[in-house]
């Protein structure tokens, strides 16, 4: 990192992601859609790159990064763990370190700085306006332009003092003006929001659309009530975060940001916003009304650059990140209840890294695997929008769909082992929540393991001794050129 950049500033992390190969530039693409079909094609590569978009047509300055953690070797590098994995090692690398960032973040308090690139321009009044930066209409059927998909929303509680930072749709309102908060309800962020009004009649916020993807992937993620996402980023990092004190809200901005805004949310300042291509794969419904910002102030370094994450159809920004991520976080949690046997999580990337999970055990007395299932659907890492849990045998991959599917199939009498839990945790995200209802939803709790009864006497598995199999690959499929061996498949 060179002297001049704050630490988890975004260009820093584009310097590491272009030594490795994985950024690729993009000149000249539209604001109005073309930067979101580009994405969207980028997502769906074998290795998706990140792009970085410049150029943008009818902006001479800003850009727009998309697929900031779309790799397992971009996202071991936002979270500290190093750029050589896979998916699934990248998963075990996590193993037991949300907890332990969690437990340490009291240790990395924010370090409030005078100075940083952030502030090269500061604009206020009738001045501001969003659109003077290529905010993106993502998806067709998008009801405005989005500056909010990567972005990271500051709030705090009035009592204890202690941020929450997450990442909320935020449509730019009012010409450039304002901006729309589609803060979650039930989240922390509207816990606090609803707080500060209750006591207050107003709540500050601040909002950082540029910066280092930890942030994005923090902001996304469940961390613990209570706990400052920018102190838990401390906690990765073993560092503590410099962050600018916005003048008129107290709140943090993040030192290494690219472009910020603070102001005021308020009881009935509302605006229509939506719909949204959100990261169920559908769009959220008709136009609705979401508290609306008073911007007080805008900041942004030269040149900024906006972290996009837009979601839609999976796969995107969040639904990997959210599955490697939550497939560790959901093991520790299921250990920490004290149950035995587990052997692996997975939150399955087609549902978004959270609509359908899978664990895979091995079996250890009668009731076990339903005892697992039933743990996992009410974790806080899954409890969120969860529609299947699935519990298999530990000779099942659950990241393997295919061997996932083969479990569910053989090893199941639907009539026996599917149980149907109700009136869940939803979301008004939900494309199956109909309109004004409230956001229950249920979920299926699926044991997909060899009946525990029958354990010594379930018909074997076809298939071959995998140390047989290993000696059969090296004589018959050696790679091309290859002298061992008295033969190769053609």
């Amino acid at each position: 990192m060179s002297d001049h950049e704050p630490l988890l500033s975004l260009r820093s992390f584009l310097d590491e992601v272009d030594a490795r190969g994985e950024l690729r530039e993009v000149r000249g693409a539209h604001w109005d859609l073309e930067l979101g079909a580009i994405a969207e094609l980028s997502y769906r590569l074998a290795m998706p790159p990140a792009l970085l978009f410049r150029d943008i047509t009818g902006y001479p300055s800003g850009r727009v990064l998309t697929g900031s953690t779309g790799s397992p070797g971009r996202l071991g590098l936002t979270l500290g763990q190093g750029g050589d994995h896979t998916g699934e090692s990248l998963v075990q690398a996590l193993r037991g370190k949300p907890t332990q960032w969690a437990a340490d973040a009291k240790n990395y308090p924010i370090l409030p700085v005078t100075d940083a690139p952030l502030l090269a321009n500061e604009i206020t009044g009738d001045k501001i306006n969003l659109l003077d930066f290529p905010v993106p209409r993502w998806h067709a059927h998008d009801g405005g332009r989005f500056i909010g998909t990567g972005c990271l929303v500051v709030t705090s509680d009035p009592e204890t003092g202690v941020h929450n930072g997450g990442c909320y749709r935020m449509e730019v309102q009012d010409g450039g003006r304002a901006v729309t908060i589609a803060a979650v309800p039930g989240k922390h962020g509207a816990q606090h929001i609803q707080a500060w009004f209750d006591r207050h009649g107003r709540a500050p916020v601040t909002v950082s659309f540029g910066h280092h993807p930890l942030l994005l992937a923090l902001g996304g993620t469940e961390v613990p009530l209570g706990v400052s996402e920018l102190a838990y980023a401390g906690s990765v990092v073993t560092n503590r975060i410099p962050v600018v004190l916005g003048p008129d809200t107290g709140l943090p901005i993040p030192a290494g940001s690219e472009l910020a805004i603070e102001g005021w949310l308020r009881p009935g300042q509302v605006r229509e916003e939506g719909p949204f291509g959100e990261w169920t794969g559908y769009y959220s419904g008709a136009r609705r009304e979401d508290l609306c910002m008073e911007i007080t102030r805008l900041y942004h370094r030269d040149d900024p650059i906006m972290l996009g994450a837009p979601p839609g159809r999976p796969p995107h920004d969040y639904s990997y990140m959210r599955t490697v991520m939550k497939s560790a976080m959901i093991h520790d949690e299921l250990v920490a209840t004290g149950v035995p046997g587990v052997v692996m999580a997975w939150a399955h990337e087609p549902a978004g890294g959270r609509l359908f999970v899978a664990v895979s055990i091995a079996q250890r007395y009668a009731g076990h695997a339903r005892q697992v299932g039933h743990l996992t659907a009410q974790l806080p890492a899954v409890s969120y929008m969860n529609r299947y849990v699935v519990v298999v045998d530990d000779d099942i991959d659950p990241a393997n769909l295919d061997e996932l599917m083969w479990a569910m199939a053989t090893r199941t009498d639907p009539a026996d082992d599917i149980e149907i839990l109700r009136r869940q945790r939803g979301s008004r995200l939900d494309p199956m929540l109909a309109p004004g209802a409230p956001p229950f939803t249920s979920r299926a709790v699926i044991d997909a393991c060899r009946p525990w009864e029958r354990l010594s006497s379930f018909p074997k598995v076809a298939q071959s001794d995998p140390g047989y199999l290993s000696e059969v690959r090296a004589r018959w499929f050696a790679d091309p050129g290859s002298t061992t061996g008295p033969g190769r498949l053609r």
